[in-house]
């Protein structure tokens, strides 16, 4: 990142989404919609194996192409609300970060997603509070080669990066809603995690544009949410050191060499600077950085008969995800490929701007509403990164910070910003919100939904 002031980053920025297809509406090129007649009724899932009896809502899966020519096809897994529930409930479409990790296996299997699995790796077990009781939601396996999403072109491997993420993940959604026309005029939110930091207000930019500029389906986008997101990468990298020393994770002695030497302002480091980050690091032993007060996962192997609850959270759930995935019988039923899934793959990203700050101000700026979430024992990009990161847009306070309540507990904190601008921490929560506190990530995202902010009794 340059050495320019906040103030010029912010106030020089132009549409991000302009920029991919030139800014004269004119040279707009629309994206391909294929025929999708009969392809909801063919990704029905019948019933995913070894799932819990009393299953009261339609899921579906299968792959969208992108691009015909290059045979790069998205995978998604799509959860409908229960049958006996609202008709109108909006739809979400989830992205989990990374960049290259899986939606279906965190976001759906792990998080918010209806099921979750069990310690034997064969058979699932019920979330009370998945999102899908408030909505409708897409869990997308994106870019190509994340999960079963693939293309016959090896070369896109190669060239992934923010821009040409966004770019499929509309074509998807286009294509996504010509297969399930019902849903055209619903009303349309993202949600993601981590690197979805980017991956949510990029696609939200997208999408705006193309609705002033095509003729093609206009997307009812009202709202994004991003969880634990990387905004800035130099003021997060800031917001950490000064976490790990807050939470008694790093010395007096490493606190003050990083504040010395280091210049997260302009984006600068010295030798000095890394000596101390990489001590930083070391001081901070064996924990889960994305949990640092939870237990780690000291035992990966199968356990049979052994039956998992959603009010305590495995730190192993990895190992039972990616064991129940791998089964054929599972992939066969979710219409996937046959081959090996993993949770993440590696790229050699080719773009990432350094801020995504000027978009998310662009974004606010439009009328949707944007909703900034923390769970505040994340150590990777914990609520100080975040609120680092937001003042930077310099908004004026419409509903100064108070606690919110989930149940009879506070769940968290929030302040609302003005034009539309919320901060929610979640109480006890690690870098995957709903994963550690579940009933807490309903209670907020179910008043996101609402456009009100949660509860301030309890």
């Amino acid at each position: 990142m340059s050495g320019r002031s906040e103030k010029s980053r912010i106030s020089s920025s132009r549409s991000w989404a302009a920029g991919l297809h030139g800014s004269n509406p004119s040279t707009y090129s629309p994206v391909c919609i294929e025929p999708q007649d009969g392809k909801m009724e063919a990704d029905e899932i019948d019933a995913l194996p070894g799932q819990p009896d009393g299953v009261d809502f339609d899921q579906y899966a299968g792959y969208v192409t992108v691009d015909q020519k290059a045979g790069r096809a998205l995978f998604y897994y799509f959860v409908e609300s229960p049958r006996n529930s609202s008709s109108n409930n909006p739809l979400i479409l989830w992205l989990n970060g990374g960049p290259g990790c899986s939606s279906l296996g965190y976001g759906a299997m792990s998080e918010l997603g209806p099921f979750r699995v069990n310690s034997d790796g064969q058979t699932l077990f019920r979330n009370d509070f998945a999102w899908n009781n408030v909505a409708n939601v897409i869990f997308l396996e994106s870019p190509a080669g994340v999960g079963f999403s693939f293309s016959n072109t090896s070369s896109d491997y190669d060239n992934a990066g923010d821009t040409t993420t966004a770019i499929d993940t509309y074509t998807f959604l286009v294509n996504w809603l010509e297969r399930f026309p019902q849903y055209k005029s619903r009303d349309f939110f993202i949600a993601g995690e981590s690197y979805a930091g980017h991956y949510v207000p990029q696609l939200a930019s997208t999408i705006l544009y193309n609705n002033e500029n095509t003729n093609q389906t206009v997307i009812n986008l009202k709202g994004i949410a991003v969880g634990n997101g990387l905004l800035d990468e130099a003021i997060t990298l800031r917001g950490i050191y000064d976490n790990f020393w807050t939470r008694a994770l790093n010395s007096d002695e490493t606190y003050k060499g990083i504040h010395k030497y280091c210049d997260f302002a302009n984006d600068t480091a010295s030798e000095k600077c890394f000596d101390f980050t990489g001590q930083a690091d070391d001081e901070i032993g064996d924990i889960d950085i994305y949990n640092i007060y939870a237990p780690i996962c000291l035992d990966s192997s199968l356990k049979n008969g052994s039956h998992g609850s959603v009010h305590d959270f495995d730190p192993c759930t990895d190992y039972y995800v990616e064991n129940y995935l791998n089964i054929p019988e599972v992939q066969k039923a979710l219409h996937a490929n046959q081959t090996e899934w993993t949770h993440c793959r590696d790229y050699a990203w080719t773009d990432r701007p350094p801020t995504i700050l000027p978009i998310l101000k662009n974004i606010i700026q439009s009328g949707v509403s944007v909703w900034i979430y923390s769970g505040d024992k994340d150590g990777r990009v914990p609520v100080a990164a975040t609120r680092f990161s937001l003042n930077v847009l310099k908004l004026g306070v419409k509903k100064g910070w108070h606690a919110w309540y989930s149940e009879k507990e506070v769940g968290g904190y929030v302040v609302e910003y003005e034009g539309g601008l919320a901060l929610v921490t979640v109480r006890g929560a690690g870098h995957l919100v709903p994963s550690n506190q579940p009933q807490r990530a309903l209670t907020f995202i179910s008043s996101f939904l609402q456009g009100t902010l949660p509860p301030s009794t309890p």
